[in-house]
């Protein structure tokens, strides 16, 4: 069947999957797919992979072998940059006091930690403010400007936060602080007061680095101020010239773990992250790395799913600083204490955040049919996990969400978005409108303040918005097919193979493949909501499979109630971990009923 033909009919034949999915071949031009993988020597299902994702063969060999040396982009196409180095130069030379005020999430506290580290190599201390998520919220406060000032502090950069942030910079500035913004948020027409803003999605800018989360913004300026600095012979024999490579494993943490695309200077920037990660420079990221059984090479995964919620666990349900107090500091024994400390606090971190995704998901199966997109609000949830929560219920239901946590007469929001839906513009409309406190964003992430009366009127102006940009966009809850396997196929030799087309991230997602017509035996619930199972082929061949969070899904359900069906299941492969050497295990994201199909 032609792939033109496999997407009308859905992949496998499946129009409605056990999550309510239909089913895509994501290679939709196999003449490209097979001239890659000739042109770059490659086995065809490589070739299928890259052409899904849009490489082609004038791209592959940049695709292939992600460099700096050609992807980093030039740091002064940036607006902004030049009035920004100029400042920090001039606060070098006369030693004024210089401070970082960072968000609290990890693209904050990557940023912030670049920052420290640094400048401390060039042997000047910079003071350091991480607002509490929750007696401050996000970005910088009135408050905190008059404090930093306080402390002597004459030049602050604002790291992942500030481009909205129109009073406290006011602020700012009548205490005597220069502020240098360094963000990458949704900006609006109107800039803040500072000194110099470097933000590659403020309107004026022409760099086309909108892609960038702000930890790969932080590295642009580390790298144009280093340059800037040695033209002025600032660098000698006492005054060695940092290594900004050894700098990477940061950005590549903060890059991956703020879920912006992994194309050009990002792919650069976490390909080689992941190479000095491995040699554990970081005396944080080492110790962070040990307590979560991070053993084997390090890759996208174990940075998005078990280092970065524990650097982000501090921010969320403990002290806002430890994050970057970990990641900046070079003590061993400082940084065993707290990585100890904070994987601690993720696990209070995922009880809290069972408790109110039970309750979100009770709210909305006893509402009305989402429309638009997913909202719930609760008294006294927890306002550091309810962005973790958003995402969740956008998993569930393929909408955009919007998960509030109300406390007195205000609710703090976090909302996540789904593919061709801008939620960072349609939050800073509602802004705009005078529907919310405050509020800002980008494409797939946003976060808000709203008053509690004004819940109904920002639900209504937030629904009506996304249904019409839904529609626009012609989305369609689908989940993409890389290829179709036999258990058999899938081995360790496989898995090291398509290392070769990561990492992976957003606009290079992982590979997923499907088995199509498999039995399910031993299915079992494991932990509190995980189902564990083997998966047999026609091939007579059997593989270990987990399908996680899905007790109470349709799809959790039908695994554990096989009894001899045939299913068709789409996940990813991973090396098993647990089990060590080459063994594999199939993570299932989907399935259907073969004999529905």
């Amino acid at each position: 069947m032609a792939v033109a033909e496999e997407r009308r009919a859905g992949f496998l034949g499946v129009e409605t999957s056990l999550k309510g999915r239909r089913w895509e071949a994501r290679c939709n031009d196999e003449r490209l797919a097979l001239a890659l993988s000739q042109r770059g020597d490659l086995p065809e299902i490589l070739g299928r992979i890259l052409a899904a994702r849009g490489v082609t063969l004038e791209t592959l060999e940049a695709f292939l072998e992600p460099t700096l040396r050609r992807d980093l982009p030039n740091p002064s196409g940036l607006a902004g940059m030049e009035q920004a180095t100029t400042r920090i130069q001039s606060a070098l030379e006369q030693g004024e006091s210089l401070g970082v005020f960072g968000d609290y999430d990890v693209d904050g506290a990557t940023s912030s930690a670049l920052i420290l580290r640094y400048f401390r190599a060039l042997g000047v201390a910079v003071e350091a403010y991480i607002p509490d998520r929750i007696t401050e919220g996000y970005g910088p406060n009135p408050q905190a400007m008059r404090t930093l000032a306080e402390r002597g502090v004459k030049v602050l950069m604002t790291v992942d936060c500030g481009i909205t942030s129109f009073e406290a910079l006011e602020t700012a500035a009548e205490v005597g602080l220069d502020v240098i913004v360094i963000d990458h948020h949704k900006a609006e027409p109107k800039l803040p007061i500072a000194a110099a803003v470097i933000n590659p999605n403020r309107l004026d800018d022409e760099s086309g680095q909108g892609h960038l989360a702000a930890v790969g913004v932080t590295f642009l300026l580390l790298v144009a101020l280093n340059r800037r600095l040695r033209e002025a012979g600032w660098f000698s024999g006492d005054r060695p010239e940092p290594d900004l490579k050894n700098l990477l494993d940061l950005v590549a943490l903060g890059t991956v773990c703020d879920v912006v695309p992994l194309t050009g200077a990002n792919r650069a920037f976490v390909a080689q992250g992941l190479k000095i990660m491995a040699a554990r420079r970081n005396q944080g990221v080492a110790a962070l790395s040990e307590v979560a059984r991070v053993d084997s090479r390090p890759g996208s995964y174990h940075l998005g799913f078990l280092l970065g919620p524990r650097v982000n666990a501090g921010g969320r349900v403990g002290k806002a600083d430890l994050g970057v107090r970990l990641l900046s500091s070079e003590d061993p024994s400082e940084t065993r204490a707290l990585a100890q400390e904070l994987d601690a606090l993720n696990a209070e971190r995922r009880e809290i955040e069972r408790q109110v995704l039970d309750d979100a998901l009770l709210q909305v199966e006893a509402g009305e049919k989402p429309r638009g997109m997913v909202f719930a609000a609760g008294e006294g949830w927890h306002a550091g996990v309810i962005g973790i929560v958003a995402s969740r219920l956008k998993e569930r239901y393929d909408l955009p969400c919007l998960v509030i946590a109300l406390e007195d007469e205000v609710g703090k929001g976090s909302a996540r978005s789904v593919r061709g839906v801008d939620l960072g513009s349609a939050v800073i409309a509602a802004r705009q409108a005078g529907l919310l406190i405050n509020g800002g964003g980008h494409r797939m992430a946003a976060g808000l303040t709203v008053a509690r009366g004004a819940l109904r009127d920002l639900r209504a102006f937030l629904e009506d918005r996304l249904q019409k940009e839904i529609e626009r966009s012609s989305y369609q809850a689908a989940i993409g097919i890389d290829a179709v396997l036999q258990p058999g196929a899938a081995t360790g030799s496989l898995v090291d193979l398509l290392e070769k087309v990561g990492p992976f991230g957003t606009d290079n997602p992982e590979p997923r493949f499907a088995f199509s017509g498999v039995g399910v035996i031993q299915a079992q619930v494991v932990g509190d909501d995980h189902v564990r199972c083997r998966i047999v082929g026609s091939d007579g061949k059997s593989i270990k499979a987990i399908a996680f969070r899905a007790l109470d899904t349709d799809l959790g359900q039908a695994l554990l109630s096989g009894g001899g069906g045939r299913f068709h299941l789409a996940g990813k492969l991973r090396l098993d971990e647990w089990a060590g050497g080459d063994a594999v295990q199939f993570l299932i994201d989907d399935g259907a009923l073969a004999s529905s199909s």
